[in-house]
């Protein structure tokens, strides 16, 4: 994602939080941005894929943040899988993307609507198998409806919070809270065998371990030759390395875990940084694939 386009996100953005979804016209954010209707429309087909970009880059930011709190840590730690739940409510308000995920919510956009409920359905996939990862595979029957579950608490004790009370809510409270009840919950549901969502047909469909093979290398040359031109020696060091690594006959998934926190940390701050977080982006989920079969 270039400079420009990132900067007409944002302008976006504020107005869509400022003056509402809806009430936004393209030309507002024309003139805000102060682009052309040409510049806006060859980043983006319409309004709503402006505003899906908007909430897919904060969705890729809460996904680097969650497996950057895995490197060198047990995954079966309880403590760790709340940290990762509390990072998405900490992404979006740093985003202040709450404004507008109500308004999606109440439109009656159905290709936002669609977006939003595919997101949440992978929000709840990713959290059905972090449950498997903690409570071992015999969790796995009931892992989705705890999934349901846990974030279902977690949004209406939040509702039920910000309508009584003037306070700020502690997330950090909140979350730990909700994971000490699912906790409880969990080992009772296996004692007794208890399960309502076994098999849930509406799951995302995943890239296979060669697509996204292919796009992490993609992204990662594409990184290679800016850096090259940046001459940042750092940055294009942790490029090598990765791309090496991934042409391996067996990629050493640790290594690149602990390549890639560090190349993320070494371009913050670069206007290579959103690419940066693209292509670690992939590689999270590519690093995840590997490790499922091995």
């Amino acid at each position: 994602m270039n400079d420009r386009k990132r900067q007409v996100m944002l302008v976006a953005k504020k107005l869509f939080i400022d003056k509402g979804f809806t009430t936004t016209s393209v030309q507002d954010i024309l003139e805000e941005a102060k682009i052309s209707k040409g510049t806006f429309y060859n980043y983006f087909t319409s309004k709503n894929e402006c505003l899906i970009a908007i909430l897919e880059d904060a969705q890729n930011e809460s996904i680097i943040r969650r497996r950057e709190l895995l490197v060198g840590r047990d995954k079966r730690d309880k403590n760790i899988l709340a940290e990762q739940i509390l990072v998405r409510m900490i992404v979006n308000q740093e985003m202040n993307l709450l404004p507008i995920y109500e308004a999606v919510f109440y439109s009656n956009d159905e290709e936002l609507r669609n977006f939003v409920k595919m997101s949440h359905l992978g929000e709840l996939k990713w959290l059905a198998s972090r449950l498997v990862d903690v409570y071992g595979s015999e969790a796995k029957p009931y892992s989705f409806d705890c999934s349901v579950m846990t974030f279902g608490m977690i949004q209406q004790l939040y509702r039920f919070w910000k309508a009584g009370s003037s306070k700020e809510l502690d997330i950090e409270k909140l979350v730990h809270f909700t994971f000490r009840r699912m906790d409880a919950l969990i080992s009772d549901m296996m004692a007794q065998k208890d399960v309502l969502l076994e098999k849930h047909p509406i799951i995302p469909l995943e890239m296979s371990e060669e697509e996204l093979k292919e796009k992490v290398s993609n992204e990662l040359l594409a990184l290679q030759k800016k850096f090259k031109q940046e001459q940042n020696e750092t940055c294009l060091e942790y490029t090598n390395f990765l791309l090496t690594e991934l042409i391996a006959e067996s990629p050493r998934a640790a290594l690149m875990e602990a390549v890639g926190r560090s190349f993320r940390e070494a371009s913050d701050g670069t206007k290579l940084a959103d690419a940066v977080n693209e292509a670690l982006f992939l590689l999270w989920k590519y690093i995840d694939l590997i490790q499922t079969k091995s």
